[in-house]
């Protein structure tokens, strides 16, 4: 998936995929450091008008798909119905990311090796997660609208969202790609489900659990503890 439109006519995803091939290829054998972008499309066999029509820089290159998984995250949120339970939807969207990598797992594990290797690219990569995160946050901010701490939660969820996420996503990658990356992401995002209730409060609450009382004694200091400790006890007695 990458930057190309609907409209893009059946050839140019050959040359797109030839592009990334030939960018990989090299990265390998040379270095991404040590590839051009006349590199790459000497490699490909195309003029570098060609390279730039799919990729604003060599970097767009390593990651050519989260474009469209960004876009088709945004439609899976806008599409989402009132009565979604907001954490639910978000761990949903968060799962398109992970269905993107486990479509080609080798090609997945090579561009992680590349950007643990590459600062730029690790820089990059960080900004795509932000994106995502902030796609997230702005659907929860506005399901969380009419709370007065709407923002904050909606913040958090997501972070936690994109967390558990990654988590899962690099057990995966650092394994070399091998089990199944959704079952994986699955029990991570389980972890935030269960954080979390439909409205938004901790899980124990929510489920109508039964919380711990508290006792406050208000006593003068020189008070000996025998009698703190009686007044305590009558206290939740009395309760």
């Amino acid at each position: 998936m990458g930057t190309g439109t609907a409209s893009t006519n059946s050839a140019k995803p050959g040359m797109r995929e030839s592009l990334i091939a030939a960018a990989f290829q090299l990265f390998l054998e040379r270095g991404y450091e040590q590839t051009t972008v006349d590199d790459i499309v000497r490699t490909a066999g195309v003029g570098r008008r060609s390279f730039f029509r799919y990729f604003p820089s060599k970097e767009d290159v390593v990651f050519p798909d989260h474009e469209q998984c960004l876009a088709d995250m945004t439609e899976f949120l806008a599409a989402s119905e009132d009565t979604d339970d907001p954490i639910g939807r978000v761990c949903d969207a968060a799962r398109l990311v992970m269905r993107m990598y486990a479509e080609n797992p080798t090609f997945s594990v090579q561009r992680y090796r590349l950007t643990r290797e590459v600062a730029g690219l690790r820089t990059y990569e960080l900004s795509v997660v932000w994106r995502y995160e902030k796609t997230l946050g702005d659907y929860l901010r506005t399901r969380y609208a009419d709370r007065r701490d709407g923002t904050l939660r909606a913040n958090v969820a997501a972070a936690g969202v994109v967390a558990a996420h990654n988590h899962a996503l690099r057990h995966w990658l650092r394994s070399g790609g091998e089990g199944d990356p959704l079952a994986e992401v699955d029990r991570a995002l389980e972890f935030v489900r269960d954080t979390w209730s439909p409205d938004g409060r901790p899980q124990g609450a929510a489920a109508g659990e039964e919380t711990e009382d508290v006792v406050v004694v208000i006593t003068k200091r020189s008070t000996p503890m025998w009698r703190v400790v009686r007044e305590v006890e009558s206290s939740i007695g009395g309760s």
